[in-house]
């Protein structure tokens, strides 16, 4: 397949991975004490990621964000615009985007394995909440302990169940994309 193609390809892809973060956003459950919801948004970045790599990852994330930031209702709860990245959330929405890239980049020197793309993931969600989490205490003007118990404490088990599961569906997923790029190198 010639380069204009592949690229073109990848430029779908990333805006169809957009539309699933997107997607994922919407599908959120509230925690009792805390600001910040459980969101599959996060599961969605990392498969953009494992999937497209570091860079096509980045685009579907800044793709989602410039949605939610023009003021589409994209973000949790159907929040949008700048407003939502200044609020309690706005660290972890900002934190998306190293962690693509370190995901894919990761994924990618590491041949994709399934403890590669684990390691990947886990990195990843540890620049989420480090952005995150600074936000959030900046908003609150709490402690880090409040902070901690707020932001991170009621997610870690599920977020540890989207990394298992982003990196149990990547590989598939990415035979998909390489076979989806091999068709159009043969029309």
């Amino acid at each position: 397949m010639d380069r204009k193609t592949s690229k073109l390809t990848y430029a779908v892809l990333s805006c169809l991975f957009a539309a699933l973060i997107t997607i994922g956003a919407f599908i959120a459950l509230p925690i009792p004490g805390s600001p910040v919801p459980i969101v599959l948004q996060n599961m969605f970045i990392m498969l953009a990621a494992l999937v497209l790599g570091p860079w096509w990852g980045l685009a579907a994330t800044i793709i989602y964000l410039c949605f939610g930031i023009l003021g589409m209702p994209v973000f949790s709860g159907g929040s949008s615009g700048i407003a939502a990245l200044v609020g309690p959330t706005g660290g972890y929405l900002v934190g998306y985007l190293p962690a693509a890239i370190v995901i894919g980049a990761i994924s990618r020197k590491g041949g994709s394995r399934l403890w590669v793309n684990l390691l990947a993931c886990l990195v990843g969600e540890i620049f989420v909440y480090a952005f995150g989490l600074l936000r959030l205490k900046a908003v609150l003007d709490a402690s880090w302990t409040k902070t901690i118990a707020a932001g991170l404490l009621p997610f870690i088990v599920v977020d540890i169940l989207k990394l298992i599961a982003a990196s149990l569906l990547a590989p598939r997923l990415s035979e998909t994309v390489s076979r989806l790029i091999g068709a159009e190198s043969d029309a």
